[in-house]
Order: structure tokens, then C-alpha cells, then sequence
């Protein structure tokens, strides 16, 4: 199918970040007498984040590995099955200081590239059992209209319940309702919509490896649907405007970038 844009939810989420570059500086820096970076660089650091992004530049980020490797910890408890991408198996810890971050001594130890992970094996257990039967790592994909052409919505879902998905998160701390501007749960409700499978009912599921929280989220067809259209669109704007600086082609639908 022809298609002028092709988008995967969380590239939606970085465009929002760079949209939001003022708010998330006076966040984490507007109150510091001397800021480490000015609010001007900081925009500058977002709008070449979102550009990588876009040209899928490759990055090593400890956080972010750490949160894969959760979340296919999970999935492993969730289909009783071994990893293929990582190595992955119980440990018993030793010393007073593991057995007050660890319940029992016992964690899960991954080995992801080039770090080791130890997550309590009493959390993991929590949250699988919460997400007992879950689908994994679902791809779902729809098309949404806009002024500009139509645009290809893509991307995989965590965990897909009966009536419910569920994005798992790990963040080293965590405020209430932390991803509320976030666009997956707009997004994957959408696609599930077009391909006839009627879920609203959007879960983020949180840890900070010690504490499990949640945020809900209802998916309205007509508000968010509208809210979905006008934020591909000012995606779409921003591409546009800084097309020579765009290197992947696949977001713009095509296999190469026409003159």
C-alpha cells in the first residue's frame, strides 16, 4: 500500500519531546541558580536527538538497555520460555546489602551486551503474574489521513491483554503521571481500531525496580483520533523543513528521498 509517511509510535514521543524542550528544562534545570546547560543548547541537544531518531543514527544508552532487558525478563516469565537475545538466569546474592535490595537474595541476572543487570526476582514474578497470558511484542499498523497524504502508524506492542494494552516502563524515578504526553496510547489503540480489534483501554505499567505504578488511559475515537491527525501533521511540517538533514528514507515512504 502506498503511503506518503511512515511513523513508529515512539518517534512520535521524541518529536513531542523536542516540541516540549522549554517545559522539560525549567523541569530539570529551571531551578538551579547556575544550570549546567542553557535552555538555548538544550533545544539545540533536543533537535538533534529528534534528527538521530529520524536518521536512526545508533546510540548506546545504559538506561535504555537496562529497560530492554526488563522487559524481556518479563516476557520470558510471561511464556514460560528461555531468551534468544540474551543470557538470562536466577542467581542467589550473598551479603546484607543485596539482601535488603533483593527479597531473599534472589535476582534475575541478564547479561545485555556489554552490562550485567540484576533485577529482583520478586518484582519480576509481580509483574508477570499481572500480565499472565499477555501477547507479546504484538506489531499492529493503520493508516491515518491528514492534509498532508496519508501516514503509515506502526509499531509493537509490549504486552497485549483481552481487554487492554499494556506498555511496560522503567525509569530511574517516577512522577505521576509521567507519560501522559506520550503518544503510544493514542497510537496502538488506533491501529487495533482499524484492524477490527476494539481495545481503548491503554496501560502504562511502571517500575522504578521498586515499586510497580500504573497509568490508565481511554483511548476516545473522536478526541484523540483528531489530536493523532494534528500531531502527524506538525510532524510532517517539521520533516518538511528539514528535509536536507533527513537521511532515512522510509519515513517519508519511499526507498529513496526525491529531488
Amino acid at each position: 500500500m502506498k503511503v506518503n509517511y511512515k511513523f513508529y509510535a515512539t518517534l512520535l514521543d521524541a518529536f513531542q519531546n523536542y516540541l516540549s524542550s522549554s517545559e522539560i528544562y525549567q523541569q530539570y534545570y529551571g531551578f538551579g541558580d547556575n544550570p549546567k546547560i542553557s535552555e538555548e543548547d538544550f533545544e539545540k541537544e533536543q533537535f538533534q536527538s529528534l534528527i538521530d531518531r529520524i536518521n536512526r543514527v545508533p546510540f548506546s544508552s545504559e538506561p535504555a538497555d537496562k529497560g530492554t532487558a526488563f522487559n524481556e525478563v518479563i516476557d520470558c516469565l510471561i511464556e514460560f520460555r528461555k531468551s534468544e537475545i540474551m543470557d538470562i538466569e536466577v542467581v542467589q546474592l550473598e551479603g546484607k546489602v543485596n539482601l535488603r535490595k533483593y527479597k531473599d537474595g534472589k535476582a534475575i541476572q541478564v547479561k545485555y551486551k556489554e552490562h550485567t543487570f540484576l533485577f529482583c526476582l520478586d518484582l519480576c514474578q509481580q509483574i508477570s503474574q499481572q500480565l499472565k497470558g499477555a501477547l507479546t511484542q504484538q506489531c499492529v499498523e493503520g493508516v491515518i489521513s491528514t492534509k498532508y497524504g496519508d501516514v503509515l502508524l506502526y509499531g509493537y506492542l509490549d504486552q497485549l491483554m483481552p481487554f487492554k494494552v499494556v506498555d511496560l516502563k522503567t525509569t530511574k524515578q517516577y512522577k505521576a503521571f509521567k507519560y501522559r504526553n506520550n503518544w503510544q496510547h493514542k497510537v496502538y489503540p488506533f491501529c487495533l481500531i482499524q484492524n477490527q480489534i476494539f481495545i481503548n483501554d491503554f496501560e502504562y505499567k511502571v517500575t522504578d525496580f521498586k515499586k510497580i505504578y500504573t497509568e490508565l488511559y481511554t483511548y476516545d475515537k473522536e478526541k484523540d483520533f483528531l489530536a493523532l491527525q494534528q500531531h502527524c501533521e506538525r510532524f510532517i511540517e517539521f520533516l518538511d523543513t528539514n528535509k536536507a538533514l533527513i537521511k532515512d528514507t522510509k519515513i517519508f515512504g519511499l526507498e529513496k528521498i526525491e529531488a
